[in-house]
């Protein structure tokens, strides 16, 4: 695909200075581009078509697909499809450390510098949007701050929607939860009991440098993290962006090519029982999921009487032969809610990525400029691809550098009130009775979920329910 539309690269583009000769050079800061967007967007494809028209290095600003293996599962660019652009932080990192938003920077920043020397043009790409505020913002590139575990910085404040009712092991949650509890209780009011991971970042936040969580979070971490006015960059942001249904009925189709691709095989290799899933690789969405499957086909396998060894059951490629080889029922049922975990968790995944990129365009003031992928995607047309979202890109990319003009004025939300807004809510806890106990994490959230269709249903029996009872007790008295 060469992203054409414009014609084809021109050689006055690509022997000019995208970053401006350099880091620094004129006192003007380094500019980058950042692509940002829900999975499934296309965000990738979009940095490497601007190539056939900039002299484009792709920095990935994606937690999963920093690390090697699972090349499938996280859908990492294989590299007949990079098209010769230099691609940056895509399966650099062992499957088996920690790659927090500290390291991100570390990491990218120097990559910038080198990319900026060669005269070429830094587009950060990536969904992974704490990456790319530890990229940017202020704070986490202040260096007296590197003794500290940045981990505890992997989302905006007030932002926690991790699928944290998945529960591998209570009893060890419970308590390293009541570990926090007994020393900063305001945090842990802030996150769900069976969060492990981020337990275990403020325990580890607090052992390394004596401060409260909640402390941290509502001082100087509250003002600065999100802030690109002092930022090391000047920074053109660009959101590819599709509506739900589009994106969720792609999502969909891009499971099933996984597993036909050979996800099976990906996830069978890494899996381990009773395995860490907070810490690397095993985080990733599509890991978890399969457990369950794999537990009992292993187990299977190892009981067979028709079976030397595991390899003649090996997980095969297609997945049709994989359904048609199973040698239970049970194992076809298990794989296949598997499967519909791995979508559903997925399609979850986009939401919270479009929440937080609004968060910080309304938060922050963040000047993001939307290009809609919708029908492109929906349609598979090339021609709409380029049209609406190649073109509209590139004339902001050539703008932001020929300084003309602001891409997006900025979203009228003062940082006082915005500020304001986040002391006030980030440590207010609610509990939602109609829907089980579920427990949200500020007034942003509480609002977001009072709105929400499955909230809305569950109250709703629940009132017919009281009235009912409400009938009936009248009657009895009678």
């Amino acid at each position: 695909m060469d992203g054409d539309g414009d014609g084809a690269a021109e050689p006055e583009e690509r022997s000019s200075s995208p970053g401006g000769g350099g880091p620094g050079a004129g006192g003007r800061k380094p500019k980058v581009v950042i692509i940002m967007g829900p999975t499934g967007s296309g965000k990738s494809r979009l940095a490497i078509d601007l190539a056939a028209h900039l002299p484009v290095e792709v920095v990935s600003a994606d937690s999963m697909q920093v690390y090697r293996g699972l090349d499938v599962l996280t859908n990492k660019v294989p590299l007949d499809e990079q098209q010769g652009v230099p691609h940056h932080l895509l399966g650099t990192v062992s499957p088996n450390v920690e790659f927090t938003a500290k390291a991100f920077r570390d990491s990218a920043v120097p990559l910038i510098d080198e990319i900026l020397s060669r005269n070429n043009l830094p587009v950060i790409v990536g969904g992974t949007n704490y990456y790319i505020q530890a990229l940017v913002s202020l704070f986490l590139l202040d260096d007296s701050l590197d003794h500290m575990d940045d981990g505890h910085l992997d989302e905006t404040p007030g932002d926690e929607h991790d699928d944290c009712e998945v529960d591998f092991n209570r009893d060890r949650n419970a308590l390293t939860f009541d570990r926090l509890k007994d020393i900063d209780p305001v945090a842990a009011q802030r996150i769900h009991p069976n969060n492990q991971r981020k337990i275990n970042q403020y325990l580890n936040l607090y052992a390394q440098s004596g401060l409260l969580p909640s402390e941290l979070f509502q001082g100087t971490t509250l003002e600065n993290w999100g802030r690109i006015e002092n930022s090391k960059y000047d920074c053109c942001f660009i959101c590819v962006d599709a509506c739900l249904p589009v994106l969720d009925r792609y999502v969909e189709d891009r499971v099933n090519c996984m597993v036909e691709a050979g996800l099976l095989n990906e996830v069978y290799d890494i899996y381990c029982p009773n395995s860490d899933c907070t810490r690397g690789l095993r985080q990733a969405i599509g890991v978890r999921e399969f457990e369950d499957f794999l537990r009992v086909y292993i187990a299977d396998v190892g009981d067979s009487e028709t079976s030397c060894s595991h390899d003649e059951y090996r997980l095969k490629e297609n997945t049709g032969l994989t359904l048609a080889s199973l040698p239970t029922n049970q194992l076809k049922v298990l794989l296949q809610e598997a499967i519909d975990k791995f979508k559903l968790n997925t399609r979850r995944l986009v939401r919270r990525q479009k929440r937080r990129i609004r968060r910080l365009q309304t938060l922050f003031g963040w000047n993001i400029h939307y290009v809609d992928a919708t029908e492109a995607i929906s349609s598979q047309s090339e021609d709409s691809w380029i049209k609406q979202v190649v073109q509209p890109s590139l004339q902001c990319v050539r703008s932001f550098y020929e300084d003309r003009v602001t891409i997006m004025p900025n979203v009228e939300a003062p940082k006082s009130s915005a500020t304001e807004f986040l002391q006030r809510n980030l440590w207010t806890q609610y509990i939602c009775k109609a829907c089980g106990d579920r427990v949200l994490r500020g007034a942003h959230e509480w609002e977001q979920h009072k709105q929400g269709r499955a909230h809305r249903k569950r109250t709703a029996r629940l009132r017919k329910s009281l009235n009912r009872g409400l009938v009936t007790a009248v009657e009895q008295e009678r």
